[in-house]
């Protein structure tokens, strides 16, 4: 076969260079991080592993096939001219579910046990065990109700945790009808959304950010939440209409919110959300792992030997549906 050009546009460590480079001999790998170096790489690439990417890297890749994402969301790299052509693009859905999952059951657990309010009484040395009022909103999760908004992998992960738990759990899925795992109790479509979110105890919203998920978390949704529910992101911040979550919070429409993702990154330092005592803030976290390189370059090489035997890639995005 002919010799292909993979080029990797961010910092991955030799011992993963090797490992790619050990796929095939017919692979030519490259590996930059400077824009201006990448500019000039990217004319000779068969396939981007992606990393640094712009509109300007795209045009000038005149032999570009394939991108390999090294995120499972790809909003950046949807640009017209990506969407128009013929180049494949893959995502890095599948290894995230472990560290996602832990840290939805984490905020649950901690506002269930309210240690959030505990470890900030920690840090001004306030002893609050007869606090009355606290003490009351206590809670315990066998037999609360998690709604899951988007059951994809991650969402998947989710259930199966809170299942494990005790908790009952519903989930919108664009197709309701498709067979469902046993750990889910009731799957309903997106049109069905204020449905969920009116029965949840917990919101969990776990789906990408395209054209029809942008601020689909506005006023009527948040108000047809129970005020003793709580809604936890861990998928894009722009999925929520974050000034109406910040006036739910504020006029108690809900009781909190466990946010990893904001509308802006970094969060503002004047954001309301950083006082606000019923809220727990990750800085977008929660898919860290120590072992997220080994996994997308696991991922990396399958699909690279699959480009390689003209075989079927693994995550292929729709990139009109944007996932």
């Amino acid at each position: 076969m002919d010799e292909k050009t993979l080029l990797i546009s961010f910092n991955l460590p030799s011992l993963y260079l090797k490992k790619i480079e050990d796929v095939s001999p017919n692979v030519k790998v490259l590996h930059s991080q400077d824009k201006k170096e990448l500019m000039n790489l990217i004319k000779d690439a068969d396939i981007l592993f992606a990393g640094i990417f712009s509109r300007e890297m795209f045009l000038a890749a005149s032999k570009l096939k394939w991108i390999q994402t090294f995120w499972a969301g790809v909003e950046q790299f949807l640009i017209p001219e990506v969407v128009e052509s013929r180049v494949v693009i893959t995502n890095a859905g599948g290894i995230h579910q472990t560290p996602v999952s832990e840290h939805v059951i984490g905020m649950m657990l901690c506002f269930s046990r309210k240690l959030h309010f505990f470890i900030r009484g920690q840090m001004q040395r306030k002893w609050k065990k007869r606090d009355e009022e606290l003490l009351a909103q206590f809670g315990e999760l066998p037999g609360k109700t998690v709604g899951i908004v988007g059951l994809g992998r991650i969402g998947t992960a989710v259930a199966a945790k809170a299942k494990c738990l005790g908790m009952n759990v519903i989930a919108t899925r664009r197709n309701p009808s498709a067979p469902k795992p046993d750990y889910v109790d009731k799957v309903v479509s997106p049109e069905n959304l204020n449905e969920l979110m009116a029965e949840s105890d917990f919101v969990v919203l776990s789906l990408p950010l395209t054209k029809d998920t942008n601020g689909m978390i506005g006023e009527t949704q948040l108000r047809s939440m129970k005020s003793t529910s709580y809604l936890i992101n861990i998928s894009r911040g722009k999925v929520i209409r974050e000034d109406k979550l910040i006036q739910a919070l504020k006029e108690g429409w809900i009781a909190g919110a466990g946010l990893d993702a904001f509308e802006n990154e970094p969060l503002p330092q004047d954001s309301p959300l950083w006082g606000m005592e019923n809220v727990i803030i990750t800085p977008h976290v929660a898919g860290l792992t120590p072992y997220y390189l080994d996994r997308v370059t696991d991922l990396l090489c399958e699909n690279l030997k699959r480009f390689i035997n003209g075989e079927n890639l693994i995550n292929v995005v729709d990139k009109n549906l944007g996932y």
